[in-house]
């Protein structure tokens, strides 16, 4: 667990410093595109602050974290249209396209690891920054994908809104069934840790009988 709480801080840092330049640039630049890329990676740092800093009251910070990933869906969604709509993406140097096809891919590698680690595991704490991770990675390709599409040839205007509203509807949807997964497993998580306890307490009950 340490280990893991080293490697959720250090990616608490990272997102939050990577949250903050996207809301800047989207303050110079006037890109609604780019502050609300910046508003959903800073509200999941804040998750994964509120995961690790009440990691005592899971129950909290699993209900939390499964409402707020619902929630964030809904803005999602309204970047969709309005990128089908208005704006398709701008150009970009290739020097960021690279930046922003590393953090994508090493967001996606992260949050399949923590996946791998925590497919049989009842901590809720570890399943709820994998939920968070996804959630991160899966946006980030979104992002990388859009950007792809306007700064490479090769389809045409129609075609790029296409992909860019059947992509962006799947992550909404992804983005949405995490949170709702959080919420259905929380039951299963806190009813197995409790099953967990009781043959415990059950061979207390039966030594105890055998003492006296």
């Amino acid at each position: 667990m340490d280990k893991l709480r080293i490697s959720a801080f250090a990616s608490l840092l990272f997102n939050t410093a990577f949250a903050i330049y996207h809301l800047v640039s989207g303050a110079f630049t006037f890109s609604w595109w780019l502050l609300t890329l910046g508003s959903y990676y800073l509200i999941l740092t804040l998750l994964r602050f509120a995961v690790l800093r009440f990691s005592r009251n899971e129950r909290f910070t699993v209900r939390l974290t499964g409402y707020m990933l619902m929630i964030l869906s809904v803005p999602l969604i309204g970047t969709v249209i309005l990128s089908t709509v208005r704006d398709r993406g701008h150009d970009l140097h290739m020097i960021i396209m690279i930046a922003m096809a590393t953090y994508a891919f090493t967001k996606i590698t992260v949050a399949t690891v923590n996946l791998v680690k925590s497919r049989h595991s009842n901590d809720a704490t570890l399943v709820t920054l994998r939920n968070i991770s996804f959630a991160d990675a899966f946006v980030s390709i979104f992002a990388l994908q859009r950007s792809m599409l306007v700064s490479f040839e090769g389809m045409t205007e129609a075609e790029t809104v296409i992909m860019n509203a059947v992509f962006g509807s799947a992550v909404c949807i992804i983005v949405f069934l995490l949170g709702l997964n959080l919420l259905r497993t929380k039951k299963i998580l806190f009813k197995a840790l409790m099953s967990d306890d009781r043959p415990d307490d059950a061979t207390e009950r039966s030594s105890t009988t055998r003492i006296f």
